[in-house]
């Protein structure tokens, strides 16, 4: 949804920048007005539209997002408070929407009320409303707000300024720009729109009235006086100082040559543009159809003393799920992974209200020294996925417990996971079950995938598993603590690509420090060469991402 309104606000941006430069200084009233009223419909429509003719106009490079790596310990979650659950992104949004939308209607109350405060007079057409001791001039549909303290002899021309927008229907562009500024109150750009659509209105009046006045006197006319007007977006006003001088410089303005219409073809070239764009883009995206979109590799912490001296990755003996080899711990991470997959109500985020998006789930549990699974904690953005999470992690297996030094050890698990609220469906992508979770771990939409020297061909899970045991057996998991860096968690990225002969290139790091981001490099371009991806047949690169947690831990003295 995030990418979704910064792509309306950018083609928006786009549109007015075009309208400003090639368009705002000529005399073509009417065509500017529709402008400025389908390319606000335009943005919203285009991030929707995708042409696969155009996403074969570039190569494909597939995108694979891996399990995320946890190279250092870390406790166990807490209980989460009601507040923690709040999405807070959610409220503030909800919040302006409420807001905004009283404001609508205090505006339309304000009308309203003059309307029955003070005298109406049915005319052909139109209704004037008459408001004594006040200069006002300003029009709402068939409606005609005069101020009686203007002069008669001013009257007619501005009834006839205000029949033009009553005509034209001029309140429908306003209120629509009203309602967009309600849903979108966060985005500049809508008020920008009504800014320029305001103006228009008047120059469109301004046209039509002086073709049956002197364009002098009706100039001399808007500096008189100044005159008050009704703060309301969504009228059009007669006297609106701010726009009087923009108004008077374009009645005095030469009509423009026909010619000059071309202008509106360079809207082509930038259509095509914004099409090809979105469409590449839902080509490089990888489709999230599934309802759980990834669980992340299990966290493996020993509750003991000594928890925070020992890495999961050196556990001696991991607990052992139903049908894993003993200690197995990528196993163990796969087998509860798969379970959770298998028995989750998969449909229940969508039909909670949920805004639409990711949403993250954390779940903490312990298996303890007679390999029962306790201790569930979660913190989920509703109660009754809370529920739900807990009512599957109580239905795991008995497990062998986990051994250290020889004795049983209660062992704790931290699963981060995320759910996608209405996701978009692609053909190319599996709905999640036992069967197929491999393909929910890693986003895998490949035909074959890269195989890792050792597995079988194409085995994605294998290839993943492989590449974070080669990273968690070669990454300095000292180096985070030695570098002076503050505790807590540390977040790193790493991409890379697997090309058509199977070498690793392109590997790219993003670290909170220079020497961490050179390690990672290293350990990555170590990577052995593979057996390269396959699509439709032929060699393929392919794109990986990997995301993993650090630990730093807090420096503790004697």
């Amino acid at each position: 949804m995030i990418n979704y309104i910064i792509q309306v606000v950018l083609f928006q941006v786009l549109f007015l920048a075009m309208y400003d430069f090639f368009l705002s200084k000529e005399t073509f009233f009417v065509k500017n007005r529709w402008y400025l009223l389908s390319t606000p419909v335009l943005s919203f429509l285009l991030p929707l539209v995708n042409i696969p003719s155009f996403q074969k106009a570039v190569p494909l490079e597939y995108v694979v997002y891996l399990p995320e790596i946890i190279v250092s310990p870390e406790r166990v979650i807490q209980e989460a408070s009601w507040y923690q659950s709040i999405n807070y992104l959610d409220m503030l949004f909800l919040g302006g929407v409420v807001l905004f939308s009283i404001l609508f209607a205090t505006k339309l109350v304000k009308i309203i009320k003059l309307t029955r405060a003070y005298k109406l007079r049915k005319k052909d057409g139109y209704t004037l409303v008459l408001i004594p001791k006040q200069s006002k001039a300003f029009s709402f549909f068939n409606y005609i707000f005069l101020g009686k303290e203007i002069p008669d002899a001013q009257k007619e021309q501005i009834i006839a300024h205000e029949l033009v927008h009553s005509k034209q229907k001029h309140s429908v562009d306003l209120l629509f720009f009203e309602l967009l500024k309600i849903m979108m109150w966060f985005n500049p750009m809508i008020y920008s729109y009504q800014k320029r659509i305001t103006l228009v209105h008047e120059y469109i009046s301004d046209a039509v009235a002086t073709k049956s006045a002197p364009k002098g006197e009706y100039i001399n006319q808007l500096l008189s006086n100044f005159f008050q007007v009704e703060n309301i977006a969504f009228i059009n006003q007669f006297y609106k100082q701010t726009l009087i001088k923009k108004r008077i410089i374009m009645m005095k303005k030469n009509q423009s040559k026909k010619n000059k219409q071309l202008k509106y073809l360079v809207l082509i070239p930038v259509l095509l543009s914004m099409l090809f764009y979105t469409s590449c883009a839902s080509s490089r995206e990888v489709k999230e159809t599934v309802k759980i979109i990834k669980t992340l590799e299990v966290q493996e912490v020993l509750e003991d003393s000594e928890a925070e001296s020992i890495s999961f990755t050196k556990i001696e003996k991991a607990p052992t799920f139903p049908g894993c080899d003993a200690g197995d711990k990528g196993c163990f991470s796969l087998m509860v992974q798969k379970y959770f997959a298998a028995n989750f109500d998969a449909d229940m985020p969508n039909k909670l209200g949920l805004s639409a998006g990711k949403k993250r789930v954390f779940i903490g549990f312990r298996v303890d020294v007679n390999g029962a699974v306790v201790g569930i904690k979660v913190r989920a953005p509703h109660p009754k996925l809370k529920a739900e999470v807990i009512r599957v992690m109580k239905t795991l297996p008995k497990m062998l417990p986990g051994q250290h030094k020889g004795k049983n050890a209660e062992v704790s698990y931290n699963i981060p996971f995320t759910l996608l609220i209405e996701g978009v469906t692609s053909p190319k992508t599996k709905k999640l079950n036992a069967s197929s979770i491999e393909d929910a771990i890693n986003f895998m939409v490949i035909e074959t995938a890269p195989t890792f020297p050792g597995c079988d061909s194409g085995d994605k899970a294998c290839f993943s598993k492989m590449v974070q045991k080669h990273f968690a057996a070669n990454f300095d998991s000292d180096l985070p603590n030695n570098l002076g860096l503050s505790a807590g968690k540390k977040r790193v990225f790493i991409g890379f690509k697997v090309d058509v002969n199977g070498d690793v290139t392109d590997v790219q790091a993003r670290a909170p420090h220079l020497d961490i981001k050179e390690e990672v490099l290293r350990v990555m371009n170590t990577l052995p060469k593979m057996i390269p991806g396959k699509h439709e047949g032929k060699n393929v690169a392919v794109r990986f991402n990997i995301p993993f947690e650090m630990m730093v831990a807090e420096v503790t003295k004697d």
